[in-house]
């Protein structure tokens, strides 16, 4: 990787850090510039403009998950177990200082026209479709009912993160973890097909 990458994927780094604490609209240059040591010329110099450095922090984000969350998960065996992995794993993202990224980005960004909202969106679909191909693959395998719909799956799996985000960061309820997973687990009992019923894939 040339000095110019490695000085921008550490730029990137930290920023990120920060948005996921201050949102991407508390994520100023001159902070940025205070912390790596960088000046805000320089700063520029890698990205030309606040919107633009909040769309590469939008996908350094999407970079991190996919490295810490989707490539371990999709490593594991396809079907039941895969989706377990995909949600844990997310979990595990969840539980970083700052909660999920991406769960406070779209309460920020929702209403906010632009690139990063535009990468936002992408990413989130992104998402959403790996949750519902899971699905169709788990159906493929057997563990889920042919009648499962895919896309409300991945809707369903969705709220259960966006539910555990707000009562574990918001609501600080010592009980978040173990809800979020009986949520789950009531959500694969009622997609599970009968003859997987008998056996536990996990």
């Amino acid at each position: 990787m040339a000095k110019g990458e490695q000085t921008r994927q550490a730029i990137l780094a930290r920023a990120f850090e920060i948005a996921k604490t201050v949102g991407l609209s508390g994520l100023s240059i001159g902070r940025l510039a205070e912390d790596t040591g960088l000046s805000k010329s320089g700063l520029f110099a890698h990205f030309g403009s606040k919107e633009a450095l909040e769309v590469a922090v939008v996908e350094e984000a999407a970079r991190q998950f996919v490295e810490l969350v989707m490539t371990p998960a999709l490593r594991r065996p396809r079907g039941e177990p895969r989706v377990r992995a995909l949600f844990e794993r997310w979990l595990q993202w969840g539980q970083r200082p700052g909660g999920c990224f991406f769960v406070a980005a779209v309460a920020e960004l929702d209403d906010r026209p632009g690139p990063p909202r535009d990468a936002l969106v992408q990413v989130s679909k992104d998402w959403l479709d790996t949750l519902a191909t899971a699905a169709r693959i788990t159906i493929a395998e057997g563990h889920f009912r042919p009648d499962v719909d895919p896309d409300q799956f991945a809707f369903d799996v969705y709220s259960i993160m966006l539910g555990f985000h707000t009562y574990q960061k918001f609501l600080r309820a010592p009980a978040s973890l173990e809800r979020a997973r009986e949520s789950l687990e009531r959500l694969l009992a009622s997609a599970r097909a009968p003859a997987a019923r008998a056996g536990d894939r996990r």
